[in-house]
């Protein structure tokens, strides 16, 4: 990781302002209305977010947790885009926003329809840095995303009403028609040290 610990301060902010926003127990529309503006200030800015969660390889997409909340009411989770990367037909069962901070992606709408079917609901856009969109069960839970770029990575912010990595979920693999159960977890064990403000206070060590 590149970054000194201060660096880090605008998702240190941001975690706290969430864990703030949770703790009042909004319903949901309220709490994606509040943390929409709090992540929309987070992402006004790209200098804080460790070069160690911000890259994958061309054709995959990675999933880099960057907080997770000690009761597991909301992670904090970098997605990072290599070219030609794109998930498959998935849902989320947690609300979640997700806000584009380099790049660009694409999202196609899916929607469940009759008993274990999904279907393409015709509309798609594509996302740039700065915009932000909401998902969940009861506004809309189904999508496919992948990088709009054929030449660098795009990466978002998404941030989950739950541990997003440890929550049973389910894909639709078209080939077969049929909706799975998976468990997506992380795409590395390590987090950013949010914490750490030594570097900050400018006291060296005994």
């Amino acid at each position: 990781m590149n970054q000194r610990p201060e660096a880090l301060a605008p998702l240190r902010d941001f975690v706290v302002a969430t864990t703030r926003l949770v703790d009042r127990q909004p319903d949901e529309a309220q709490l994606l209305e509040e943390g929409r503006r709090l992540l929309a200030s987070l992402i006004a800015r790209d200098d804080w977010l460790p070069d160690a969660f911000a890259h994958a390889e061309p054709g995959i997409y990675r999933q880099y947790l960057l907080h997770c909340d000690p009761l597991e009411r909301f992670s904090v989770v970098s997605f990072v885009w290599g070219p030609g990367g794109r998930t498959p037909i998935h849902d989320h069962t947690v609300w979640g926003l997700v806000g584009v901070m380099r790049g660009a992606e694409r999202c196609e709408e899916y929607a469940p329809e009759g008993e274990g079917k999904v279907v393409a609901r015709g509309r798609a856009h594509v996302m740039t840095p700065g915009m932000i969109e909401a998902v969940s069960p009861t506004i809309g839970d189904w999508h496919v995303v992948c990088n709009d770029l054929a030449d660098r990575d795009s990466v978002s912010i998404h941030v989950y009403g739950g541990n997003i990595g440890a929550v049973r979920r389910h894909l639709f693999d078209p080939a077969a028609g049929v909706i799975r159960e998976f468990i997506s977890g992380y795409s590395s064990p390590l987090m950013p040290n949010l914490w750490d403000r030594s570097s900050a206070s400018g006291a060296p060590l005994p």
